[in-house]
């Protein structure tokens, strides 16, 4: 797997200078246009084709912070695409009662105090994650690059997801 920030000449980081970040995708996309090879043919085409397309991969991933963070924890060998994270039963314990209002609010649609809630609960969810993805990630771009300081990171990536799923289920319901 070849590394995004070396490609990028930055620094691991879950948060990249994003002007830097820019301006390397454009002077690569520059670099290995495939038109500028399109004559050269055989070889040359094919590098600047799997070189474009590296760019581009690296360009979304580091312009965006979860794929940014699930990149790191995967270039750490602490994630896999696939994996089936167990969330501390403690997390979901508190995530019951969002889920409860939300049942409450499908059985009753018109029962909007369910659902302003339930939207309450998540919003006071995410702002918690926030708070603590923050300062874990303050930690790790101060030194704290662990493992153990990693795993907390990946707990959070992984709380963040199960909080979009219930944001996703409040939208769908609220768009029938």
């Amino acid at each position: 797997m070849t590394n995004y920030f070396e490609l990028y000449g930055i620094a691991p980081t879950f948060r990249p200078d994003q002007a830097a970040v820019k301006a390397r995708y454009y002077e690569l996309s520059r670099q290995y246009h495939p038109d500028r090879f399109a004559k050269a043919g055989g070889d040359g085409l094919g590098d600047a084709v799997r070189m474009a397309a590296l760019n581009n991969d690296a360009y979304k991933t580091l312009r965006d912070a979860d794929a940014t963070m699930a990149y790191l924890l995967k270039q750490a060998g602490l994630m896999t695409d696939d994996e089936k994270y167990a969330l501390p039963p403690g997390f979901l314990m508190e995530m019951m009662d969002i889920n409860e209002a939300i049942s409450e609010y499908e059985l009753n649609p018109a029962d909007d105090d369910a659902r302003q809630m339930a939207q309450n609960n998540l919003n006071e969810q995410l702002e918690l994650w926030q708070a603590a993805t923050d300062h874990l990630i303050a930690q790790y771009e101060h030194g704290a690059t662990d493992e153990a300081q990693l795993l907390k990171i990946k707990d959070q990536y992984f709380r963040k997801k199960y909080l979009l799923r219930i944001r996703e289920r409040i939208h769908n319901f609220a768009a029938r």
